[in-house]
């Protein structure tokens, strides 16, 4: 049976995945990691993830974390028994994007990096999850958790991470993409444009979500993750 490597986003850690690791089957032995707190760029996590852990893999990541899974496809796509990549973008940073990311990490050495996260949530959230206090909050949290060091050092990986498009379609393992019909930092657009390089992706539009699935609408992302995976490993 392949271990499932849950990664997580940018600025988070094992607390976007609190909903997730109960329901998943036990078979699959499921461990969060935290290579994005050690490793400066997207290709060093993705190696650092090959290299910690053994055997076949099913990598799940979410925004940064699944570009973090599609760099270790990459790298040893004879380890990848599969992939989930939920609301993330195979594209390369864009120049709009680099300069509001350069713009960010300026506010965050001034020691600013609340009222960027902040004004974020409306980005990262649907407007219904946005009204959420207590989500809201939690989600603050994490990201705020992380610190200055962590939140310069993970833009600055997204930043430069390479354009995943040239090697997808010749990944041959089983994809599952799940993306929020309103996600607006990684938008549908991209995930229709992974699937078209992925015919064998199975796709998943989660209604009324914005980026943060695996907190907005847990109980939607645990049910299509596990029936991904009970079709794709029915020994589990």
């Amino acid at each position: 049976m392949p271990h499932l490597v849950l990664l997580p986003g940018l600025a988070c850690d094992e607390r976007l995945w609190e909903a997730q690791r109960p329901a998943l089957s036990p078979a699959f032995d499921a461990r969060v990691s935290n290579v994005q707190t050690r490793n400066d760029t997207i290709e060093a996590m993705a190696a650092a993830v090959l290299r910690e852990h053994a055997g076949p893999l099913v990598l799940c990541g979410a925004s940064m974390g699944g570009m973090v899974a599609m760099e270790a496809a990459r790298q040893a796509p004879e380890r990848i028994a599969g992939l989930a990549l939920l609301g993330t973008s195979a594209r390369p940073e864009p120049p709009d994007m680099f300069e509001m990311r350069e713009a960010a990490i300026e506010l965050f050495e001034r020691g600013e990096a609340r009222d960027v996260i902040e004004a974020n949530v409306y980005f990262a959230f649907h407007p219904t999850q946005a009204n959420d206090p207590v989500l809201v909050q939690r989600y603050l949290d994490i990201v705020l958790d992380a610190g200055t060091a962590q939140l310069i050092a993970q833009n600055r990986a997204v930043m430069r991470r390479p354009d995943a498009r040239l090697h997808l379609a010749s990944l041959q393992s089983p994809v599952l993409l799940l993306c929020g019909d309103d996600d607006k930092l990684a938008p549908p657009e991209h995930t229709r444009e992974m699937a078209a390089l992925l015919p064998q992706a199975e796709v998943v539009w989660v209604p009324q979500c914005g980026h943060m699935l695996t907190m907005e609408k847990p109980d939607f992302v645990n049910a299509a993750l596990n029936a991904w995976l009970a079709k794709t490993f029915p020994s589990a």
